[in-house]
């Protein structure tokens, strides 16, 4: 009954991005998603990454066949939009490949064969989903929000001493080389995801099941939720208001070089084009999500989901695309919404819920006090900047806490093989 339901709003929230893209005279993400068998994608990297979690569910020599039928489709649209003077991309041979896939689970596949082959295809095109919904919810921001908070979470973030200013800086000094790393990372977000996700499902081959709580879930429910918080409390990121990006509709041209001046914030009227995609950080979410969930795998896995944690944390403050309370706000939005789909998994027991609820209370007085008291926080940082610390450290501290004795009070998925006792030698 859950995944019915979920089902039919997930379909629903899709028609309705549709219609309201087209409004706007945009594709929604419906449209834009067909396109892209025949039509240059947005990103192929994307597009073989969500087939590599479709192919979990494959056997090895499955795998291969796959991922060759991909790849050749890839070099026939290379070849004829080379020939024809077409944009060149790459991506249609995965998602051609998936779509197939789900063909052959409905015509050829029956009982659980079919259900397992139907849900990687599912998580396949869930992946890709969402990150259409996420450009149809980008458009939406910009044309519904034409006033932002900027100046409430610019003063602000004066309590926690204008990280934002200070990255930007060091960015700079950098150069053009750690820019680029940067940017890499933070373009190629979704990719650490799978590489995780692809860890953590690496048994369902084998098992012909899907474990109850992974990655992926916790993903696309931030992605799901996140810009529900853009319509609430819209931002646009230091580097629009407070930067040469917002041309005539920044307040002035003062990052990263000279943070604002403290004086009485009020609502901005900004552009019809730029996102309001700043409160939470949703890059900073996805990443504490990749980084939490890195943890339980090997140290390769733990010190790659550390890294791309501080890089993207490094990418969205040095860019100027967030302030220091978006990032504390995405921290505390991910730990609640994944104690929340862990528990639905394992059951609510007592800690959970009151976890869940405290988590819940504490990223609400964060956006109330970015919206209420961003005065106050400015004038005394020293009283407020330490609270906004010590409210995430409180929300760090539980979910560790939680998850620390879950995992030991756990039966493990893999018990290891009785050993067998050693028999007398015969005589």
């Amino acid at each position: 009954m859950l995944r019915v339901v979920v089902t039919v709003v997930g379909l629903g929230l899709l028609i309705a991005l549709e219609i309201a893209s087209r409004r706007y005279g945009e594709r929604g993400p419906i449209t834009d998603q067909v396109r892209e068998v025949i039509f240059a994608p947005r990103s192929g990297t994307v597009l073989y990454a969500s087939m590599a979690l479709m192919m979990v569910v494959l056997t090895w020599r499955q795998r291969l066949i796959a991922l060759g039928a991909a790849i050749g489709i890839d070099v026939v649209f290379w070849l004829v939009r080379r020939a024809v003077g077409a944009e060149m991309m790459f991506g249609n041979g995965a998602l051609c490949v998936t779509l197939a896939c789900g063909v052959i689970a409905v015509t050829r596949r029956t009982g659980q064969d079919r259900v397992l082959l139907l849900k990687g295809v599912g998580l396949a095109l869930l992946l890709v989903a969402g990150r259409k919904t996420g450009y149809a919810w980008l458009l939406i921001t910009s044309k519904t929000r034409p006033t932002v908070l900027d100046q409430y979470v610019a003063t602000a973030d004066h309590a926690l001493g204008n990280p934002s200013w200070l990255a930007g800086r060091i960015v700079a000094a950098t150069g053009t080389v750690g820019a680029h790393i940067l940017e890499w990372v933070y373009i190629q977000l979704a990719v650490a995801a799978v590489a995780v996700a692809l860890y953590q499902l690496r048994h369902v081959a084998v098992e012909r099941r899907f474990p109850g709580h992974h990655l992926v879930r916790t993903f696309l429910v931030i992605g799901l939720l996140g810009p529900g918080i853009y319509m609430i409390f819209p931002v646009v990121g230091p580097v629009f208001a407070y930067g040469a990006d917002g041309g005539h509709w920044a307040v002035a041209n003062l990052w990263p070089d000279t943070p604002p001046p403290v004086g009485t914030p009020q609502p901005m009227h900004f552009d019809e084009t730029t996102p309001r995609n700043c409160m939470p950080s949703l890059h900073t979410a996805w990443a504490t999500a990749i980084f939490i969930h890195a943890l339980r795998g090997p140290w390769v896995l733990r010190f790659a989901g550390a890294f791309w944690l501080i890089a993207t944390l490094g990418a969205t403050l040095g860019f100027g695309y967030h302030y220091g309370a978006d990032i504390i706000a995405g921290v505390v939005f991910t730990l609640t919404i994944d104690m929340a789909l862990c528990s639905l998994d394992r059951g609510w027991d007592r800690s959970a819920k009151r976890f869940v609820v405290y988590g819940a209370a504490v990223f609400t007085a964060l956006l109330a006090s970015y919206r209420c008291l961003s005065r106050e926080m400015a004038a005394h940082p020293w009283v407020f900047g330490p609270l906004l610390m010590l409210a995430l450290a409180s929300v760090v501290y539980g979910y560790a806490r939680i998850t620390r004795l879950s995992e030991l009070t756990a039966v493990p998925a893999h018990p290891p093989k009785p050993r067998r006792e050693a028999q007398p030698e015969p005589v």
